[in-house]
């Protein structure tokens, strides 16, 4: 299983960004789907994550501002950024897993490399 992620940039604050992150390699429709990102000097953490289903659930950091959604036909997750902060600031993830959403990045068995997102005050 291979995922690519794409959409990074800089934007000021307040701007938006839309996060692809497409995949292949194995039935994608199988898959949970989740976004990490990690700021400069801090740990990778959970941002968002969508079932097969379309089930959704979000870090208490980005909720409000932040839509997750999948494209089965596409193979394909998004990650729509509106109301960017500065905060946001970091490299983001996609990654992929078999069973329930979670947010332990351990239980994630395949990886994208990362996009990164810029946002200037």
């Amino acid at each position: 299983v291979q995922l690519q992620a794409s959409g990074g940039g800089l934007v000021q604050a307040g701007g938006s960004l839309r996060l692809s992150c497409a995949v292949s390699g194995r039935s994608f429709d199988m898959f949970t789907m989740a976004w990490y990102r990690q700021g400069p000097g801090k740990e990778r953490e959970f941002v968002a994550g969508i079932s097969p289903g379309g089930v959704t659930y979000y870090s208490g950091s980005v909720k409000g501002r932040f839509t997750s959604s999948r494209d089965n036909v596409a193979n394909t997750v998004y990650l729509q950024m509106n109301g960017l902060k500065p905060e946001d600031t970091a490299v983001y993830y996609c990654a992929a897993r078999l069973g329930a959403i979670t947010i332990a990045e351990s239980t994630y068995d395949f990886w994208g490399q990362g996009t990164l997102v810029t946002v200037s005050s």
